[in-house]
């Protein structure tokens, strides 16, 4: 401003001075001008002297402007030097300043911005400049796309932008005090993201969290967003539902279609078109479920799945004995009620409601003054006061029976307390003591004759009570004799099963001898006793079947069997079984067809194969004639293995019991044994340990579906294995080969040698390891095998045998492991150690070929 007005000054001085200038020079003309008048010469000269001494003060004083003009440019310089000094600052001040930033005029025009807001518009057209406006610049921002997100303070201090490359700005603005606006720009991505980051793990702890304290629920848990995803649940719902393990991010009501179980949400209704936000569903096998629906105030609901099922029993144990109660005092000669601290029946007996005139269990739920009347409760209500107060109350009332006659009753009241003194209700007792109280008449007009006779009656009625009393003494030692009868019923129940789990080594022993043997004298020369030989064979082979069905079904109801899930493919499993029953079939004048599947499941192989033996054996036991199929149908998540048979079918009212032990079907060949009924038995429990669901139909006459769900795997199992060498091969690798037995029955050990010998192997059995290191140079001599059983004498296994046993030699011996434990653990540490397990009752082939395996990689 002041650099304006000394330019403005400097020109006006200029202006005057040329003004003067041009008066000098017409003064000077002039005087020349009269300088030709001779008698004008003293004025002109007079005149000019004046002139000159004008001029000569009009210089001076144009001089003296001068240098002032001259000082006013020179400070007018260092002004304009100092300003552009200041502005270099301040440019050099907001470039180094790490924010965006912008100076807005008065008029919101740009006066003043760095490189770092330039910057923003560096890949866009448009052209941002001094002047360009505050609503221009945001326009721009829109329309090209720079800013795609905002996000404003409550109190417009701070606004958030997201722009186009993902970067976040915080935007500040701030009034300067000639009306102008400063904004500034700060770029906090890291800081945004550096807070979701943190946002996010807080989320991600909270949400395990709550996964882990739902997972150690009791109930069934299934949390469903307001788009009806199920979000979250737990192992108890999957088991409660009976599902396999599912996949996030599922429809609730898609889940819950593979259930048995109904779907209950906040908008079910019931028949008559009430909201229904609680079901109790009973399940095959008394088990009972209450499912309960919870809206939640964000939108989607909650529900929970509880087994209710010893609360249902014991509620049910508490209705019978309410029965028994109720059937007792209905034959007691009293009026019994009970009333709640409301004056509320909650209990009445038979002769109660008779007396008042009240059907069976109407009075239940009525007020006293509904069910007597105003007249009556007025001249109860003084007693009722005191008995509610904590009294006990016996008094004598006059009252009308059903004959009208008046007769006198003895009314106790009795409170209820709570362990804090609080009363709760009042029992009732009312006895009519009508003859009592004439008898008594009697007595004051007669005391000599009749005191004797009264205490006779006083006795008759305390005896009556004391019979009462013991009466019900007795009955409630029958309901606890019954209680603890049942419990002892149910835990020699689970004894006896454990008992048959624990032993199933023991009766297999003799079994496996007798097989062994068996197995020995069929591979010898044909004879004149090998038809003998093998109908023992065969008898043999049904005494393990049947003990081997007993002794699983013991196992399953001890919880000693635990599946061991894998991917694997269902095809070779399927192959397998058809081949194997085929034959079966044809034997019983049956055609047995096979449709192939390249399907992956996740099963219990063992357990799968078992299910599907019992399902054929099944189908080929009730089937005459016709045929059976076997093959698969692919579902959404699942694979359903399907057997189909033209046999004599199911009646309907019969579907729900074949699956109990022991139910059996009557045969449809003479020579057929019935067996024990208890192979759907086992095909229910194994499904059920597994998770798999079964499903049955069938037409009487027609022929039967039995169907198990197995889910689907999406990963590859192991390759598949080389198909078996015949017979003649595997004896031809066993000949010569040297074999130590070590078991610790000496029948099994006869039995052994001779099967082996028999095969051309040099056999040494033993029935302890010192037995066995004595003959075998102690563990030092040669040799190629070593088959060992798992359960041996002095707590001794032989997992530890094997150990002890190759830890004295320099090379260890491929063991083969044989025993009638069939747990997963067992499984598992046997394969760690790289043993071979065998289950017992061992088959002659399974053994050759697990023999050839170990010594084929003992030589590789």
């Amino acid at each position: 401003m002041a650099a304006a007005d000394q330019q403005a000054r400097i020109e006006q001085l200029e202006r005057e001075n040329h003004k003067l200038r041009r008066i000098n020079a017409a003064l000077i003309e002039r005087v020349e001008s009269r300088s030709a008048l001779p008698h004008d010469a003293y004025a002109a000269f007079q005149y000019s002297v004046e002139l000159a001494e004008q001029v000569r003060e009009r210089t001076d004083a144009l001089n003296q402007a001068m240098a002032e003009l001259k000082a006013s440019n020179r400070l007018l310089s260092e002004a304009r030097l100092r300003a552009e000094t200041a502005h270099q600052h301040l440019i050099d001040a907001i470039e180094s300043i790490s924010d965006a930033f912008v100076l807005f005029d008065r008029d919101q025009r740009i006066v003043l911005f760095n490189s770092r807001f330039k910057s923003f518009w560096a890949k866009s057209r448009a052209r941002i400049g001094a002047g360009t406006r505050l609503a221009e610049i945001r326009r721009l921002a829109s329309s090209t796309g720079l800013i795609v997100e905002e996000h404003r303070s409550s109190g417009d201090e701070h606004s958030l932008y997201r722009l186009h490359n993902g970067r976040w700005m915080q935007v500040s603005e701030r009034p300067t005090s000639e009306g102008g606006l400063v904004i500034l720009y700060t770029d906090i991505t890291e800081v945004k993201v550096s807070e979701t980051m943190r946002r996010e793990q807080a989320l991600a702890q909270k949400s395990s969290l709550l996964q882990r304290a739902v997972d150690n629920l009791s109930q069934g848990v299934a949390m469903v967003s307001a788009d009806g995803v199920l979000e979250l649940w737990n192992h108890r719902f999957l088991q409660l539902c009976g599902l396999a393990p599912i996949a996030g991010n599922r429809q609730f009501a898609e889940v819950m279609a593979d259930s048995a179980l109904p779907l209950l949400t906040p908008e079910s209704r019931d028949a008559e078109g009430r909201r229904l936000f609680q079901v109790e569903q009973h399940l095959y096998g008394g088990q009972v479920l209450e499912i309960r629906t919870h809206a939640l105030p964000t939108g989607g609901f909650v529900n929970t799945f509880t087994d209710i099922t010893e609360r249902y029993r014991h509620a049910e144990t508490l209705r019978k004995s309410e029965e028994w109660i109720r059937l007792i005092t209905d034959h007691v000669p009293a009026l019994i009620a009970y009333l709640s601290a409301d004056l509320v029946y909650e209990f009445t007996n038979k002769v109660y409601e008779e007396w008042y005139h009240w059907p069976r269990g109407t009075m239940l739920g009525r007020n006293l003054h509904e069910a007597h009347g105003e007249e009556h409760c007025r001249r109860l209500q003084p007693y009722l006061e005191r008995a509610l107060d904590g009294e006990s109350v016996s008094f004598e009332v006059v009252e009308t029976n059903l004959a009208a006659q008046e007769r006198c009753m003895l009314r106790s009241y009795v409170p209820n307390r709570q362990e804090d003194g609080a009363v709760v209700g009042i029992f009732v007792l009312i006895r009519d003591i009508t003859e009592r109280r004439r008898t008594a008449e009697a007595l004051h007009q007669a005391y000599q004759n009749l005191e004797q006779r009264v205490r006779e009656r006083t006795a008759e009625l305390t005896a009556l009570n004391g019979q009462l009393i013991r009466e019900i003494d007795e009955r409630t030692q029958v309901e606890a004799r019954l209680r603890e009868a049942k419990r002892e019923a149910e835990q020699a129940n689970l004894s006896k099963t454990k008992f048959l789990a624990a032993v199933s080594h023991d009766l297999l022993q003799p079994l496996n001898a007798a097989r062994l043997f068996t197995s020995a004298l069929l591979e010898r020369r044909p004879g004149e006793g090998d038809g003998l030989v093998r109908n023992i064979s065969n008898s043999l082979e049904d005494v393990e079947n049947l003990l081997g069905t007993l002794v699983d079904i013991s196992k399953l109801d001890a919880g000693v069997i635990k599946p061991d899930i894998a991917p694997f493919a269902v095809g070779e499993l399927l192959e397998n079984l058809a081949a194997e029953y085929r034959q079966v079939a044809a034997s019983e004048g049956l055609q047995l067809d096979f449709v192939a599947s390249s399907a992956l499941v996740r099963s219990d192989l063992q357990l799968l194969a078992r299910i599907l033996r019992n399902l054929l054996s099944n189908a080929i036991r009730y089937t005459p004639s016709g045929r059976i199929l076997l093959g698969c149908r692919r579902r959404r998540q699942s694979l359903s293995i399907e057997v189909w048979d033209t046999g004599v079918g199911i009646a309907e009212d019969k579907l729900g019991e074949i699956f109990q032990e022991f139910k059996r079907g009557d045969v449809q060949r003479s020579h057929q044994d019935r067996g024990l009924g208890l192979g759907l038995a086992i095909v229910d429990k194994i499904a059920r340990m597994l998770g798999h669901r079964i499903h049955v139909g069938s037409v009487p006459g027609k022929g039967s579906r039995f169907a198990i769900e197995v889910p689907r795997a999406s990963r590859a199992p192991r390759t598949r294995a080389a198909p078996p060498d015949s017979a003649d091969n595997l004896l031809e690798r066993l000949r010569g080969s040297r074999v130590w037995v070590l078991d610790n029955d000496a029948a099994i050990c006869a039995g052994m040698r001779t099967l082996l010998e028999g095969w051309g192997c040099r056999v040494v059995t033993a029935l302890s390891e010192e037995d066995l290191a004595r003959q075998v140079d102690n563990f030092h001599a040669e040799a190629d095998l070593l088959i060992v059983d798992y359960h041996l004498d002095d707590d001794r296994n032989g997992i530890d045998a094997v150990a002890a046993i190759n830890a004295r030699r320099g090379t260890p011996l491929p063991a083969l492991m044989i025993t009638a434990n069939y747990s997963n653990e067992l499984k598992q540490q046997v394969r760690e150690l790289g043993h071979t397990l065998m289950h017992k009752p061992v088959r002659p082939m399974k053994l050759k070929t697990a023999m050839c395996h170990l010594l084929e990689r003992d030589v590789r």
